[in-house]
């Protein structure tokens, strides 16, 4: 499928292809014609955040690649798979108009066949924060991303900083690996209010959007105290959470400071190599934010 694009520079149609063959012939194209391709992994219901990382793959890159996929494999048996916002017309337009040039939009079955029986499993990052409220969350996430690899072949990758552990889980991956991507870490994009970007936040109104303001407010007082020179692990990770419990709608998950980079526990705080981490449940929604302290 073709759609007709006019800004951003653009002088081909893009592409909508929602096969796996038909995705790796134009990579393959693509690729022996010398460009150089950009992955940017999605689940759809697109946001600015998303936005912020096809920019940053067109500068890396000559072909932007979007996947639009809500993949089974990364939800629990009691999470929000069915429920989780799908509108993969409106995600094609914002696509366009940003000046992609292929989204990607397989269906569950091809990427997974009835019987298939291989998971990529990583067992070190993704055994903290996330890994331990989520199980086999991550097992998803990484089997689906060296799907995607496999399939689209780019040359980098980009992921926010939003689910900070998960990119970290994906860099160790590509690593263990030897697979042949560069990952690109972006910054993780909020609103003005502090709410960090997430499709989650269509779950949310009126006072629950208010509330979910608490989350960088919490991360922000965090932040304050290491700047202040407070570098006690367990008076900064309980000053976060006591800002959290102050609404009866917040039920603290975990909180948790880990190395920036890796998503590993740390012993010590070291300003600026150290991130804040939290989740959260909201009413019924689970949130997550981080902050570099």
């Amino acid at each position: 499928m073709l759609v007709n694009s006019h800004k951003y520079g653009r002088r081909t149609a893009m592409k909508i292809i929602q096969t796996p063959k038909e995705m790796s012939e134009f990579s393959e194209k693509m690729r022996g014609e010398g460009k150089k391709i950009a992955l940017v992994p999605t689940m759809g219901a697109l946001h600015e955040g998303h936005m912020s990382l096809i920019d940053i793959a067109k500068k890396n890159a000559d072909i932007v690649v979007v996947s639009v996929f809500v993949n089974p494999t990364q939800f629990g048996p009691n999470e929000d798979f069915a429920a989780y916002p799908r509108s993969l017309e409106a995600d094609a337009a914002a696509c366009e108009e940003r000046g992609v040039d292929v989204v990607f939009a397989p269906s569950a079955s091809s990427i997974y066949r009835k019987d298939a029986s291989t998971y990529v499993v990583e067992e070190e990052v993704s055994a903290n924060l996330c890994g331990k409220s989520r199980p086999n969350h991550f097992r998803g996430v990484a089997t689906v991303v060296s799907i995607l690899f496999n399939i689209v072949r780019p040359h980098a990758a980009v992921f926010g900083e939003k689910d900070a552990q998960q990119v970290s889980v994906i860099e160790r991956m590509v690593r263990d690996l030897f697979i042949d991507v560069e990952i690109i870490r972006a910054p993780l994009v909020r609103e003005k209010s502090g709410l960090a970007l997430s499709s989650r936040n269509k779950y949310l109104h009126g006072a629950q959007l208010e509330t979910a303001r608490r989350l960088s407010q919490a991360l922000l007082v965090g932040k304050k105290m290491v700047e202040d020179g407070c570098l006690n692990i367990h008076r900064v990770k309980a000053e976060i959470v006591n800002q959290l419990s102050r609404s009866s709608r917040i039920r603290v998950i975990y909180v948790e400071i880990v190395d920036a980079k890796t998503s590993l526990p740390v012993k010590e705080i070291v300003p600026g190599k150290c991130r804040a981490a939290l989740a959260v449940w909201l009413d019924q929604t689970r949130l997550i934010d981080n902050m570099v302290l």
